[in-house]
């Protein structure tokens, strides 16, 4: 009996001390599901993100962004215009996509589903993530570039 309790004291220990290895998971109007398998990291890191539930005919852009405001579109982006696709911080989302990126995007899983690996960065561009908001961002692609509807946002710490 005593073994058992040292047991969950030392597991509820760990726990506690190690708040960043917790999972976030943010659900979108529509129903879509974002999660990433932390928030809280050093630059450089590796963050696996997933996604269900998002609408096939809707092309998205997932990366680590700086927030924007309020209805504003998520920039700047770690990646940018990933045409290499080996940047890892952003990726273009689409089962449908225009002619000229067949080859460029990520098509959906079945049930609007994806899974990719990002690396985040204490700087976006100009940006100093341990000054300014930034987080895995989803959003509607150029294809429909005024269309709010689709983002979601999960914030992420990078540590000193």
């Amino acid at each position: 009996m005593r073994k058992q309790a040292l047991s969950v004291l030392t597991c509820s220990l760990l726990l506690s001390v190690n708040p960043s290895a917790q999972a976030a998971t943010v659900k979108g109007a529509a129903g879509q599901v974002l999660t990433t398998s932390t928030t809280s990291v050093k630059s450089g890191a590796k963050l696996i993100v997933s996604g269900s539930k998002f609408d096939e005919t809707i092309g998205i852009y997932l990366g680590y962004c700086v927030v924007p405001e309020k209805g504003a579109v998520p920039s700047p982006c770690g990646g940018g215009a990933d045409k290499e696709g080996i940047g890892g911080a952003s990726f273009w989302i689409s089962s449908n996509p225009p002619p000229y990126a067949v080859g460029l995007t990520k098509e959906f899983l079945p049930g609007g589903r994806f899974k990719e690996t990002i690396k985040v960065s204490k700087m976006i561009g100009k940006f100093d993530c341990t000054k300014v908001k930034c987080a895995i961002t989803v959003r509607a692609d150029h294809l429909r570039g005024g269309d709010r509807s689709s983002d979601l946002f999960i914030p992420i710490t990078i540590k000193k």
